[in-house]
């Protein structure tokens, strides 16, 4: 047997390890200078150990002496093949922004575009790590031609409805880039050192005349106010971190049920303490997160979107081990009153939950819509219109826990009631409802009646009991308003018994669904 290695067995060696060099010492070096890992870095954190297997690595371009043997290989910016994440499978592209700053003009798009359209021919999640500068005008110089901005063979659309996609930014994100974070189910961007934005300070300043540094057109603070990125990440770790946690509770794709895993926590347990949860003065306000916590699975809140429409809290969580979507008002944010912000995510995370099977539970505190000049202007009522229409088309078995508040068109909103939805809910004793808060609707139906008292003051509380007293959920109970009144330390338990009962909805839906 013949121990001659094949003449092209040094070629091969020679471009894989030209490709595992990326853009040279020199450009790793920045990139560590910057607070960045570099792409394979990346890959080798968020993937299970040994589980990446990359695809496309010849894409490069060769340099060759006259005999036409190589003499050099640049590889492409784009890095994407499949790996594991948890023992999942999905599929993974990630820019290299060692190599001309991760340009995804000086890229070979049928690259990157494959794994999306490989994801997609699979069925498998994907995770797009991006750290791209965007296009240049240099490629002009490099095609002596221009072309329309179009990806036409790039299946974004059909993508999103079909598996779960998660965006990172990594670094700057312009154009292309931006658009790759955020079209998506979750997206997350590294603090300080990733930007999102339609162009970069350089094209602002020559379009505006003004001179911005990149945080501050595109970067996390920015982006906490107006939603575009639903999470921040301390760090690289904390956001592939945060990618890992995502993915643990979605499906391979809309055509698998969510997993569902084993817990040590127990249907019974529970927390004394919630039975003086919500405070008996209802001008004062206490922490949901920590009643979320009491209730739901410890340690299984992941929470989404929490800087932005603030009002409204969002997450994925497990009850008894079931992944369920997890839905409460923030009293600390606008009162928990609802804003445009807030029906756009609770919207946006109505469907995700629908897409992807998860129950829906909503405890709710709900004042009713946000009221004044400014929620005018911003459109509130539009907000809580989009959100009515996204819960008439929401197929997730729901459940909702008034715990307080549930008052107006915001409050009419707890959850689906049309095309034959199941109106699903239970009350705590702290619980009032109605068209409009008591405190308000009193002094505006009795205005003239407490002007006139000698104790103003003294007569309006007087007032306001009488209605407190009629408004009671024990009354609603007697007419059977409500399923039933229950102690605040039975919800577990209660959610416990009833998520059984959801999930053969979701398996035998998903049993009917056309192959």
């Amino acid at each position: 047997m013949s121990h001659i290695a094949p003449g092209w067995l040094p070629e091969l060696e020679a471009r894989r390890t030209a490709g595992l060099k990326m853009g040279g010492a020199e450009a790793i070096a920045r990139q560590a200078e910057m607070g960045k890992k570099t792409a394979r870095e990346r890959l080798d954190y968020l993937l299970d150990e040994h589980s990446f297997t990359e695809l496309g690595r010849m894409t490069g371009k060769g340099e060759y002496d006259e005999s036409g043997h190589l003499t050099d290989f640049q590889p492409a910016n784009a890095i994407m093949g499949t790996g594991r994440i948890n023992a999942a499978r999905v599929c993974i592209s990630a820019d290299d922004y060692t190599i001309r700053a991760g340009s995804s003009e000086a890229t070979n798009a049928d690259k990157w575009i494959y794994a999306e359209r490989m994801a997609l021919a699979y069925r498998m999640p994907l995770v797009r790590l991006v750290d791209s500068a965007g296009g240049s005008v240099k490629l002009l110089q490099k095609m002596q031609a221009t072309k329309i901005p179009e990806y036409t063979n790039w299946p974004s659309a059909e993508l999103l409805d079909t598996v779960p996609v998660v965006g990172v930014a990594m670094g700057a994100c312009a154009g292309l880039g931006a658009l790759k974070v955020l079209s998506s189910h979750f997206s997350v961007m590294v603090r300080d050192t990733s930007q999102v934005f339609a162009a970069g300070p350089p094209v602002v300043k020559q379009a505006y005349g003004i001179d911005i540094h990149k945080n501050e057109l595109g970067g996390y603070k920015v982006h906490r106010k107006n939603g575009l990125v639903q999470n921040e990440a301390v760090d690289e770790e904390d956001a592939l971190s945060q990618v890992q946690r995502f993915l643990s509770y979605l499906p391979r794709n809309i055509h698998r049920l969510p997993p569902v895993t084993a817990t040590e926590d127990s249907p019974d347990r529970v927390e004394d303490w919630l039975k003086e949860a919500i405070p008996e003065n209802s001008r004062k306000i206490y922490n949901p997160r920590k009643i979320l916590q009491a209730i739901l699975d410890l340690g299984s809140l992941f929470e989404i979107g929490r800087f932005y429409g603030g009002s409204v809290i969002t997450c994925l969580a497990r009850l008894n081990g079931y992944p369920v979507g997890v839905i409460a008002n923030d009293p600390k944010v606008g009162g928990g009153a609802m804003n445009n912000a807030a029906a756009l995510k609770m919207e946006r995370f109505s469907k995700l939950c629908d897409q992807f099977h998860f129950p829906v539970i909503n405890f709710v505190d709900q004042p009713g819509n946000a009221t004044g000049p400014m929620a005018e202007l911003n459109g509130t009522l539009l907000g809580a219109v989009r959100l009515g229409e996204a819960l008439a088309r929401c197929r997730s078995p729901w459940v909702s826990i008034i715990i307080r508040r549930c008052f107006g068109l915001a409050g009419a909103l707890h959850g689906p009631k049309e095309s034959g939805a199941l109106n699903h809910r239970f009350a705590w004793p702290t619980a009032r409802w109605g068209s409009i808060p008591i405190e308000g609707g009193v002094m505006a139906a009795h205005k003239q009646e407490i002007n006139a008292a000698d104790d103003p003051a003294a007569r309006r509380l007087e007032i306001e009991e009488f209605y407190h007293n009629l408004a009671s959920p024990f009354r609603t109970a007697e007419r059977f308003g409500i399923l039933d009144v229950i102690d605040p330390r039975e919800t577990r338990s209660l959610l416990c018994d009833w998520i059984e009962d959801a999930w053969e909805v979701i398996e035998t839906d998903m049993q009917r669904q056309p192959k």
